[in-house]
């Protein structure tokens, strides 16, 4: 079962969303686990601070090295053993870009360890020290790394097997899975459901046919038509 540990200094953000629908039914299956663990309970000072200047100047504050280690290695039994099947990661711009593959590959996992950066973010030394990766979700800027772990956890989480009830849904997917190469380069096509004329925009007749040769190959040219429009890059 795969096991997250939350660092931040905001730990009623979780779980969250994540309580909720196809993960907050996984999470009550026990399919996977999460702990929010409070940075602020390590601080060395009777007033819980975690954050202080910079140095070399600059404006805002950043989460001091030695109460982040004191947080660290108080709940990682795995930091002084070999890694295996276990990461800690520090969500930031900086870091490489998270996309489907890294989902898939990190659900396999069985202990994630999530530090969530707050203000300018942490001192560099802890990131040297116990040899943290660095993953951003976007080229964007967020307030803190909690908003980036739900969303980071939940594409994790819908990859462990039984999580979406049919495990087959998730392989024509946007980006595809580890079992269906086709789609990984690919958005996922254009999909309809009831009623089939709605204010005269009707559902492709393909996809009423029955033919599901036809209708395999249908979804997959709209999908190559759908990432060339939207995704070129892809």
């Amino acid at each position: 079962m795969l096991s997250f540990k939350i660092f931040t200094i905001f730990p009623e953000i979780f779980p969250g969303c994540l309580d909720f629908s196809v993960t907050g039914i996984a999470l009550q299956k026990k399919l996977w686990q999460i702990e929010a663990i409070n940075i602020r309970d390590y601080a060395l000072d009777k007033h819980k601070t975690v954050d202080d200047i910079i140095y070399g100047g600059g404006s805002g504050l950043l989460l001091k090295p030695d109460v982040i280690a004191n947080a660290l290695e108080s709940n990682l039994n795995f930091l002084k053993q070999d890694k295996v099947n276990k990461r800690i990661i520090y969500l930031s711009p900086r870091g490489r870009l998270f996309n489907q593959k890294i989902a898939q590959d990190l659900a396999k996992l069985d202990e994630i360890a999530i530090l969530c950066g707050r203000y300018e973010g942490i001192d560099q030394r802890i990131l040297d020290e116990f040899c943290i990766e660095e993953i951003s979700i976007g080229d964007y800027i967020l307030s803190g790394g909690e908003v980036a772990a739900l969303s980071f956890i939940d594409a994790i989480v819908r990859n462990i097997d039984g999580v979406l009830g049919d495990d087959n849904s998730r392989h024509e997917e946007s980006f595809g899975s580890n079992e269906n190469k086709e789609f990984q380069k690919l958005l996922e096509y254009d999909q309809y459901t009831r009623p089939v004329d709605w204010r005269g925009r009707k559902v492709p007749e393909i996809l009423t046919s029955g033919n599901h040769l036809k209708i395999k190959k249908w979804r997959l040219e709209n999908a190559a038509i759908k990432t060339k429009k939207n995704r070129p890059d892809l």
